[in-house]
């Protein structure tokens, strides 16, 4: 079917004058008839009947004018849909976090971001550093949000650095170290309570130690998630070593305890992560914008 054709038609079933018609779509009215005649003749069937300068719809023309509707409607809808893809107001954004900024600071910002988009989906996978380049490398994820340390990520990823905060060792409020400043060495020498291998802040420990020459801790006990390890903290063994994020509160009701480690003050960097050679889409566009204004 000739959809040029049809638009016509429909135009002039609209009008409802041929004249009015041919002045909307600013071609002549010979124009419009002549094209509406060639329209019958590829259908076959007739789809007005004479009716001195007016039109009357043949029951054909009736029927095909009602289907014509739903059809240009359809359209309109699907340039809106279009439209809102291209402007970032609808669709669907993919983020992938580690644990800091998934418990601690997306929440947040997708609350504040859902608020404007109200339309747009948004899916949040939490995993280690490891888990999060490789969901962004391997198109998983439209944005990872990193918390950890030196920004050890792969040359296709752009790193966009937000901010720092430190990372503490924390222990129970009863512990012999609590609220004390001891050595590295010293601290080496309690049980930890740490992440699954893959965990940034786990690795920052590791290297630490290899830094300064001192044989890493024992890990006593390890956990997958922050709040676990946390909570067997504050039941009064071992220590963590963590984002101030984290445990800022827990330490200010003293349900847990910081110990300062001399001459050490270690940050965590908060950063997005973006392929380096993709054209970042609107939606994802909007969501940084929304990022950085709430950092």
């Amino acid at each position: 079917m000739n959809l040029h054709a049809l638009r016509l038609f429909y135009t002039v079933t609209k009008c409802e004058s041929v004249t009015a018609a041919a002045e909307q779509l600013r071609i002549s009215q010979p124009a419009v008839t002549a094209q509406i005649k060639k329209f019958e003749r590829e259908l076959g069937l007739p789809l007005f009947k004479p009716k001195g300068r007016g039109v009357i719809l043949t029951e054909f023309g009736e029927s095909l004018a009602k289907q014509a509707k739903h059809l240009f409607a359809l359209e309109q809808h699907m340039e809106s849909t279009i439209e809102a893809f291209l402007s970032g107001k609808k669709g669907k954004i993919r983020i992938v976090a580690t644990y800091l900024p998934a418990n601690f600071l997306i929440p947040e910002w997708a609350a504040t971001f859902k608020t404007q988009y109200e339309e747009v989906d948004i899916t949040i996978t939490t995993t280690n550093s490891q888990g999060a380049f490789e969901q962004l490398s391997s198109y998983e994820a439209d944005i990872a949000v990193y918390g950890g340390g030196a920004a050890h990520h792969p040359d296709t990823i752009a790193w966009e650095e937000l901010f720092e905060d430190e990372l503490w060792f924390v222990v129970a409020p009863q512990h012999h170290y609590a609220h004390q400043e001891v050595s590295l060495e010293e601290m080496m020498t309690e049980p930890f309570i740490m992440r699954e291998e893959g965990s940034s802040t786990r690795e920052r420990l590791v290297a630490l130690c290899q830094s300064h020459d001192i044989k890493p801790p024992t890990v006593a006990l390890q956990f997958n998630g922050l709040h676990e390890a946390i909570r067997t903290v504050m039941a009064g063994y071992g220590v963590n070593f963590i984002s101030s994020l984290v445990v800022r509160d827990y330490v200010a009701r003293g349900e847990l305890a910081r110990v300062k480690v001399r001459g050490l003050k270690l940050v965590n960097k908060i950063a997005l992560c973006t392929r380096k050679h993709d054209t970042r889409s609107p939606l994802v566009n909007h969501f940084i914008e929304t990022v950085k204004k709430n950092v």
